[in-house]
This record gives structure tokens, sequence and C-alpha cells, in this order.
């Protein structure tokens, strides 16, 4: 599979990365995916696949490894649950792997789309057009007082979860991210490791999203998140300022010393990596890390130098010594440093 993905893409400017939409749908005339049999799972799969648009190409997770699993994961590209699955699964994806399906997750259809930065419009369209060519095809479970229906409540209504992967390394740092969750779960919004729900932090990358879908329209779901997040970075911007006018040879001295470490180290682990490569991320974007970009996006970079992608590159297993090695290596060349 070719390793151009959507992350090339992106910059390292703002904390907004990305814009996700993932609409959840099921087929009306089977069970539920807790239900479903594996011959009604069969069908499930190839009735989606025929229904998609012409421009996807449909590949079979049971042709892949537990490598290539773990990189997809790696990429947001499929779920740890549909990594984990039991029954005949799906996959379809566009030829820019912008857009994505997966059959026989939590739901039967789980459609999602990217796109770089803060347009969560264009993810939205994309999303909606994709669903429109299946639903000319297929008969989704819908009810007419409660919208679609799905495999968990929460999802009920129109099914949609929109998101920003978002970069917040001052509101971690500082301890004041922990304030907002609280603040913002009110108003339905969460937020969540870097691998969505169940999952932690890494480099202060975090995703924001909807928590409900009932009662609220597609917009109004969007809109509201857009709200948020917008006050969530306007404070995580006014936190770096601050830093920089209290503390600036601090924050140089933090960005200069992670640079020397990513592009000298023989060794480091993943946790290490993606605290230094936040650090640099921020002085990049604060405009006090006068130095050489690496090749490609902070962003991308930090995921792939994720186990699954480093296992990927090396052709096999490799043991936590190992890794830490390739890891090193790898980000020396991204950043053209020492070999």
């Amino acid at each position: 599979m070719s390793n151009v993905w959507y992350h090339d893409l992106l910059t390292d400017t703002g904390p907004i990365i990305s814009s996700r939409v993932r609409l959840a749908r099921n087929i009306k005339k089977y069970p539920f995916r807790a239900k479903i049999s594996v011959e009604q799972a069969k069908y499930v799969v190839e009735e989606t696949a025929a229904a998609a648009p012409a421009h996807f190409r449909e590949m079979n997770p049971a042709d892949y490894n537990h490598i290539d699993l773990s990189m997809f994961q790696e990429k947001h590209i499929i779920s740890r649950e549909f990594a984990k699955g039991n029954v005949p699964r799906g996959l379809l994806l566009q030829d820019n792997f912008n857009a994505s399906i997966m059959v026989n997750e939590e739901d039967h259809i789980r459609i999602q789309t990217v796109s770089p930065g803060d347009d969560i419009n264009a993810s939205w369209e994309m999303t909606n057009a994709i669903d429109d060519v299946l639903e000319e095809s297929i008969d989704f479970a819908f009810n007419r007082d409660y919208g679609y229906l799905t495999a968990c409540p929460t999802n009920v209504g129109t099914g949609m979860r929109a998101s920003f992967m978002i970069h917040l390394p001052m509101l971690e740092k500082t301890g004041q991210l922990k304030n907002l969750l609280s603040e913002i779960s009110k108003r339905g919004i969460a937020i969540r490791g870097i691998y969505g729900e169940g999952s932690g932090s890494m480099g202060g990358i975090y995703q924001i999203s909807n928590q409900m879908t009932l009662g609220k329209s597609e917009r109004d779901i969007i809109q509201g998140l857009q709200n948020v997040t917008k006050e969530v970075v306007e404070k995580e911007l006014d936190l770096r300022n601050k830093t920089l006018e209290a503390h600036r040879l601090d924050a140089e001295n933090n960005a200069y010393r992670s640079y020397g470490i990513l592009t000298h180290s023989r060794k480091i682990t993943v946790k290490e990596a993606m605290t230094l490569l936040s650090e640099v991320k921020l002085g990049y974007a604060t405009q006090i890390l006068d130095l050489p970009k690496p090749n490609k996006s902070l962003y991308q970079i930090m995921m792939e130098i994720q186990p699954g992608h480093l296992k990927r590159l090396a052709g096999g297993d490799l043991d936590e010594n190992s890794l830490s090695v390739a890891r090193a290596e790898y980000l020396r060349d991204s950043f053209g440093g020492e070999k």
C-alpha cells in the first residue's frame, strides 16, 4: 500500500491538525453487530461494497497481518474494535485515503472522512455525499421519531461524530485542560486522547468531539463543536503568548534541546519522542525555533514513529529495544540529522 496519506498535506502552524466527520449506519434487514451471524455479516460486506461510490476500492482485513492492522489504526483509518473484530469485516478506501468505510465494526457501516486543518465543513460534505450514494441502494435502519438507529444509544439520531485533532501542549502542561473537561462536557462536547475513547494523550494531541447526536441536526452538531473548539484554541494560544512573555528563554531552551535530541539520538521510546516532537511543533508554531523543518509534517512523523509503522517498515516484528533504535534512525532521517 502507498505511504502517501492525507497527513502529508498538513502544516505545523496552528493547533488544529485535522477535521473528521464519521457517520454510523445499520442495514435495516440485518441484526445489529452484536447479534449478527457470520453469514449475515458476509452479506453486509458484499452489499456495502456493491453500493459504495465507484472511486472506493475494497480491502479484506483478513488479508492483512497484525502489523498492517496496527498501522491502519495508528493512521486513524480503522478503530481498535475493528482491528479485533471476529466476524467478516470490510474496509473500503478512497484512493487518496481521505475517506474510508468500515463494515461490521460496532455498527454495520462507519463512514469517515478527514480534511486538513479546521475545514470540518469539507469533511461533512464528503461524508454526506458518500452516505447519499450508499442510501440509493441500501435501506438503513431509521425511525421517524429517533432518526438513524445505532448499536450505541449515544449515536442514535444523526449517527454523526464530528471531531478535530488538536495540539494542546500548554493547556496540558499547566493542568488547565482538566478544568476544561467538566466545563465543556456540560455542552455536549468531549476531549479524548489521540486515539479517541479510552486512549491517552501523546505529544499533547487530543480529539475534541460531540457526545450526543439525538435531537440535533448535522449542522447544529458541527456549529456547536466549532464554537467550543474556538474557545479551547483561544485559551491555548493565550497561554502560549503568556508563556513566551514570562518565560521565553525556557521555551526556547525546551524547543532547541528537543530538536537536538531528535536529530542525534540513537535510541528513543515512543513516549519520549512524542513529547519532544510536541515541543518542536510548539517551537515552530510560536516562531521561536529557527532551524530547518523536517521533510514531512510533524503530525505525520508522530504517526509514523508508532510501533505498527516501524514494524511494517522493517518488514516484521521488532522487540522494544529494536523499535527504539529504528525510531531514532527514522527521526534522524526525517530531520536530516546525523546518520
